[in-house]
């Protein structure tokens, strides 16, 4: 059977964001990566339709097809505009699942609007310290920037880039969304991780109070850090798929939406 998509605007404080909602059922708010889109979920949006689960697909301002801010959003800019597209379709309480960036943006919404939210899944949530941050930050900045050439060299640098961050990478078709995704986001691609380095996450999950799932692969690239957010928390439910990378969407879909599932569905 056809999954049915429907897909929308609503207006924020950066113009408008765009958002997609699959199926019926439980409501389950998807929140991207950085630099990505509502597209990282696109395997799985069909599966959680047939497990019961309405999946929202959210781009955050700047990605994928949502306006893009003209100055340096916070997380909880973020959160806010997050917030507008679930009152705009009055589907509240929502489940919320965020990866990477997205688990920080799930996190400071379930603190904000903890009338929005029944449950948080944080996907791979980055705890991380300043020197790691430093890192990563730095190696994003030192990184040939996007210049179009004639002879198109360009996309095959920006090939190259994401696949130095995608150590372990086994999916070539999640390697060129993933490409796709960068190129839309454009020349403010690096706002989001700026946001999520700039935000207190392990302070913010030791406020969580509704029931919380830790989602993890041991193949991604911050695994530890999900380790550390376990850590924090010991009352919180912990899955570690084996393997993959921050494209586990992709390279394992069922499983991945079967630990969803499960935990959507028993607590």
């Amino acid at each position: 059977m056809k999954t049915k998509k429907i897909k929308g605007y609503v207006e924020c404080k950066y113009g408008q964001i765009h958002y997609q909602s699959y199926g019926s059922g439980q409501p389950l708010v998807l929140c991207h990566q950085s630099p990505s889109s509502l597209e990282m979920f696109a395997p799985a949006y069909s599966l959680l339709e047939n497990n019961g689960i309405q999946a929202i697909g959210i781009d955050t301002p700047g990605y994928g097809q949502s306006d893009e801010p003209d100055t340096q959003p916070s997380i909880k800019d973020y959160a806010e505009c997050i917030a507008e597209v679930i009152n705009y379709l009055g589907c509240e309480p929502v489940s919320i699942l965020g990866h990477h960036t997205g688990a920080c943006i799930a996190a400071e919404l379930s603190l904000l609007r903890p009338d929005l939210i029944s449950r948080v899944i944080l996907n791979g949530p980055p705890v991380m310290t300043t020197q790691e941050k430093n890192q990563i930050m730095n190696a994003i900045k030192n990184a040939p920037k996007v210049i179009p050439k004639k002879d198109g060299s360009h996309l095959k640098n920006l090939w190259e880039k994401r696949i130095s961050f995608t150590p372990g990478w086994t999916d070539i078709n999640a390697m060129h969304n993933g490409v796709i995704q960068m190129l839309r986001a454009g020349a403010n691609d690096h706002f989001g991780f700026i946001a999520a380095f700039e935000y207190d996450l392990e302070n913010a999950i030791t406020k969580i109070k509704q029931p919380t799932m830790i989602l993890t692969n041991t193949g991604d690239d911050i695994y530890f850090a999900a380790i550390r957010a376990k850590e924090l928390r010991s009352d919180f439910v912990f899955t570690a798929l084996i393997d993959g990378t921050h494209d586990i969407v992709d390279e394992q879909t069922n499983e991945w939406v079967d630990s969803i599932v499960d935990f959507i569905k028993k607590m």
